[in-house]
């Protein structure tokens, strides 16, 4: 059973919790949300990784991400969270951790804090987390604009990490 803190628009805790249920964050009552963490992973060499997800999963089954994470269970602070997903789904540690973005969506009644991760790691290493994900690739700048401009991405991911994204297309164009 995993438990989550309920926050309000201004980030604060609600004094709720939510029991997650498959796809039942939709079901979050109005004005609550619960946290998430995303991690882009990029490898002290440049490279980033993508993961494919399960085809089990509730949002997005089957997709490649350019994305560990997932929800902070209850008691958790949003850097914690962000450093237990990324062993969780892929047994790497960061060696740095960078807050990217901080940003609410409506409709999962999710409150995102999104991060980049620097890794030192052999790259062969990376564990997959059953019922998670189920394949992995380490590509270059290039391979992540190509992947982010595919109908393959997952666009909300690619919208927290904007920023990121557009500077590093700027670098080819």
């Amino acid at each position: 059973m995993e438990i989550w803190d309920l926050y309000d628009r201004e980030g604060n805790k609600t004094g709720k919790t939510w029991e997650r249920g498959f796809g039942n964050f939709r079901e979050i009552p109005e004005g609550c949300y619960h946290m998430v963490v995303d991690i882009l992973v990029q490898h002290i060499d440049g490279t980033f990784l993508l993961t494919k997800r399960d085809m089990r999963k509730d949002v997005y089954p089957g997709y490649w991400e350019a994305s560990a994470g997932g929800s902070a269970i209850s008691g958790e602070e949003p850097l914690q969270a962000a450093e237990r997903e990324l062993f969780e789904e892929t047994g790497l540690r960061a060696l740095r951790m960078e807050l990217v973005s901080h940003s609410f969506r409506e409709p999962s009644h999710s409150m995102f804090y999104s991060y980049l991760a620097t890794v030192d790691a052999d790259k062969d290493s990376v564990v997959l987390q059953e019922g998670e994900t189920v394949d992995y690739q380490w590509v270059d700048d290039r391979g992540l604009i190509e992947y982010v401009r595919s109908d393959l991405a997952i666009k909300t991911h690619n919208d927290r990490y904007k920023s990121f994204i557009d500077d590093l297309i700027k670098k080819y164009e």
